[in-house]
């Protein structure tokens, strides 16, 4: 058994032990996507409103209150450091993948970024930075696609046939 480094030449046991947890891995973040569909709208205006939270709002459905920064630090805290694993691990299964230098390498260190700008946004945005609800908002939906072709990569890779 020969292993040259590439994803498709991979081992059976290790191909399936990747599938695996690449599915299980997308069921997590996925489920961490509709959670932020559920608290906040998934827009601009919906994100402000969570952190800051919409007591003047005397219509509003569901009070929210402004987070306390026990909450803002524990949120930022535990989303950054375990994202930048999930996309360390996701982004070293990348590295065997075939795939151009180019994207590939895009596909690996822009998540990066999108974690530090759309969680250290929201610590902005929760300090009065309002504007920032924007770039939480692209650097969100930028990680969710990078992590959706990074992992559909993976799964297609891992069922190429030996050549």
């Amino acid at each position: 058994m020969q292993i040259n480094g590439l994803l498709h030449t991979f081992p059976k046991e290790l191909k399936l032990l990747i599938g695996a947890f690449i599915i299980v891995l997308s069921i997590g973040f996925y489920t961490g996507l509709l959670f932020v569909g559920q608290t906040s709208s998934a827009n601009p205006n919906g994100i402000e409103e969570q952190y800051l939270g919409n007591e003047t709002d005397e219509d509003a459905e569901v009070m929210k209150f402004k987070k306390s920064n026990q909450e803002m630090l524990t949120l930022v805290h535990n989303h950054i450091l375990s994202m930048s694993i999930i996309f360390f691990l996701v982004g070293l299964i990348l590295s065997t993948t075939k795939l151009k230098r180019k994207l590939k390498l895009f596909l690996m260190i822009e998540p990066f970024v999108s974690v530090v700008l759309t969680f250290g946004g929201i610590y902005l945005l929760w300090k009065g930075m309002l504007w920032v609800k924007y770039i939480v908002m692209f650097s969100g939906s930028l990680m969710t696609i990078t992590f959706l072709a990074s992992t559909a990569i993976i799964f297609i890779q891992l069922f190429h046939k030996k050549q």
